[in-house]
């Protein structure tokens, strides 16, 4: 089996243990050489100033290519660009354009009057400056705002064309459920690199109400094999099996890049990174 291309995505710290959980993770993961990082912005855009110091922090002390989010939400175009323009200030070039989630307490996104309507319209807007290398977000299973799996397929090809270079998608449990959705994007003419998301498993009921939130199945045989394990005290076992699984399904399928979704918690991902056949750069690892 080939080792695959990694890539890690983290989010800003809003307190001071979680600033020291950050950079934790940032050291035990940077000596695994990843192809790139990513930083996310809160829900609604609320660690918009947090996002931008985390990308900086990272980008000029430990030497990793960072793509920073960057969303629609709650602001207007000039500030969403003068955002982006600060990033290429800093040296920071690729640039994760999403919609984004909608602010704390509302049911839906609505765009900001004077904002980017749309994750097409942003990526249209950051391709117009040629200073980024642009990932857009990909979805596997139906959003919770989409019609149908067509609908995700179309919209991905719309920011395809708009300018991105490639996707990354929200997390699923079944291989298959993305190699069905990569079958369907190359029929609609997408020959971008998608990246499959994976979610190494850290906590199972964490898990199952992400997945409700961004429309992912849970299979009902893996909510019995976690129930089980928890009854055994061997949940961290089977998070390992689990993620270890469906990356070397992932692989064997001609994929070449996986993109794990850490929640700042580093061991499990590292584990998992490890045993698809990734040793780290024991250099680094000293500098750490």
């Amino acid at each position: 089996m080939t080792a695959p291309r990694i890539s890690f995505e983290f989010f800003p710290p809003q307190t001071l243990d979680a600033s020291f959980r950050l950079w934790e993770t940032v050291q035990a993961l940077a000596p695994l050489r990843p192809n790139f990082v990513s930083v996310t912005y809160g829900a609604g855009g609320t660690t918009r100033k947090l996002t931008h110091e985390a990308v900086g922090t990272i980008h000029r002390n430990y030497g990793l290519k960072v793509a920073a989010h960057l969303t629609c939400v709650d602001a207007t175009k000039a500030e969403t660009l003068e955002i982006a323009e600060a990033y290429a200030a800093a040296g920071v070039t690729e640039i994760v354009a999403l919609r984004g989630d909608a602010p704390k307490g509302a049911a839906r996104f609505t765009p900001h009057p004077e904002g980017f309507a749309s994750s097409v319209e942003l990526v249209e807007a950051l391709a117009r400056t040629g200073k980024f290398t642009l990932r857009v977000g990909a979805y596997p299973e139906p959003h919770p705002d989409a019609k149908d799996s067509f609908a995700d397929v179309d919209w991905l090809k719309r920011k395809i064309d708009a300018g991105a270079s490639s996707a990354i998608t929200q997390f699923f449990f079944n291989a298959d459920t993305f190699f069905r959705f990569r079958d369907a994007c190359a029929r609609a003419g997408i020959h971008a690199p998608i990246i499959p998301g994976i979610l190494p498993i850290t906590s199972w009921e964490g898990a199952k109400k992400f997945a409700a939130r961004c429309g992912t199945q849970v299979p009902g045989a893996l909510d019995d094999a976690f129930r089980i394990a928890a009854r055994d005290g061997r949940e961290e076992l089977l998070a390992l099996t689990q993620c270890t699984t469906l990356c070397a399904r992932l692989i064997e399928g001609g994929v070449e890049d996986l993109h794990f979704y850490t929640l700042n918690r580093p061991h499990l991902t590292q584990a998992v990174v490890r045993a698809l056949g990734i040793s780290p750069d024991v250099a680094l690892e000293k500098v750490a």
